[in-house]
């Protein structure tokens, strides 16, 4: 059996598990870009979304979270619905994606992507 501990620091960050950030880094490469933007759409079974893509050259917007070489980005407006959550990459079968463990949200669909909360 084991516990969590709750942290209430940890909900002024996102976090990235080593995992995460070695395929993040491959897909910045292969990309030619220089962050990856963390974005939330209004969409899905459960009402939110989340959005990715690559960020190249100049990056003035949004909050920035520097994990080894792999930048994040996350746009003020999306930013209460992300707040701590922590981003992993896990490999079930032969299947591999970044999964998002979110403490905002109150319900998620079946295979994760998409989520709802009671308030932003």
């Amino acid at each position: 059996m084991s516990a969590e501990v709750f942290d209430p620091a940890e909900l002024t960050t996102i976090t990235m598990t080593p995992a995460a950030r070695a395929h993040v880094r491959q897909q910045l490469a292969r990309e030619g870009a220089d962050a990856l933007r963390l974005g939330i759409t209004e969409s899905g079974c459960n009402g939110y979304m989340y959005e990715l893509s690559y960020l190249a050259g100049t990056l003035d917007a949004g909050r920035f979270f520097r994990f080894d070489e792999v930048t994040v980005v996350v746009d003020d407006a999306d930013w209460a619905l992300v707040q701590g959550t922590v981003i992993d990459y896990v490999t079930e079968g032969l299947n591999s994606a970044l999964r998002f463990k979110n403490p905002n949200a109150t319900a998620e669909c079946g295979c994760g992507e998409s989520f709802s909360v009671t308030s932003p």
